[in-house]
């Protein structure tokens, strides 16, 4: 058996990487992904899942993928165990009014995730991983009118993300940290984020991964 710890982030576009000054993806290296797993060096495995538009349990009908957290989770975690960790940075798409429009439709959301985690069918009897919430930086003003119309009402009700998440990590006994804490949206469309702020969730993370890990 292999002593490698494996780390799942399961994220939307703040973790795949979207670049909206390009408008494109950012280089791997400044990925927030990439640069939590060269903090921790060699022995962690980190997985970047992340999707554009993916929300925490909610349907889009715009999309041209199954952008449902709650649906494709189950495949993923198929897909990559055993895990170790598994990082949940989502709730963002969840505010806009088409998906749900609420910081409670995403608690409720990011509970249900954590539901999957806990009971699904491991491979080889293997014990459910530990699961970090993350609360993703709140949105911001922009002039940018598509994206203004897209997350109407999103500035005030992502800000309400953050203590919620971490009363929800209480409750469920994960872990919890807010991104908002190192990392601030781009007023160039108010809700992704710059290459330095998405490395900066990176470098925020190592030292609680590390807890968490036991390392």
């Amino acid at each position: 058996m292999s002593n490698t710890r494996t780390v799942l982030c399961y994220g939307d576009s703040l973790t795949w990487g979207y670049d909206a000054a390009a408008p494109g993806r950012h280089a791997l290296a400044d990925r927030w992904p990439t640069v939590l797993g060269n903090a921790l060096r060699e022995g962690v495995h980190v997985i970047a899942e992340g999707l554009n538009g993916r929300t925490t349990a909610y349907d889009d009908h715009l999309a041209d993928a199954d952008r449902n957290g709650a649906r494709i989770l189950p495949t993923v975690l198929h897909s990559h165990d055993p895990i170790d960790l598994v990082i949940i940075l989502l709730g963002t798409n969840d505010m806009k009014p088409v998906v749900h429009g609420t910081a409670f439709g995403a608690v409720q959301g990011v509970e249900r995730l954590i539901e999957l985690v806990r009971h699904h069918a491991w491979s080889f009897d293997a014990e459910a991983p530990e699961i970090l919430i993350v609360a993703p930086p709140a949105a911001c003003e922009t002039a940018n009118a598509a994206f203004a119309a897209m997350f109407a009402g999103a500035r005030e009700q992502s800000a309400m993300l953050a203590s919620l998440y971490a009363d929800l990590a209480d409750e469920t006994g994960c872990g919890f940290f807010d991104a908002g804490s190192v990392a601030k949206t781009t007023p160039i469309d108010g809700i992704h984020l710059d290459a330095e702020n998405t490395r900066a969730i990176g470098r925020g993370l190592e030292p609680i991964v590390r807890v968490m890990l036991g390392l």
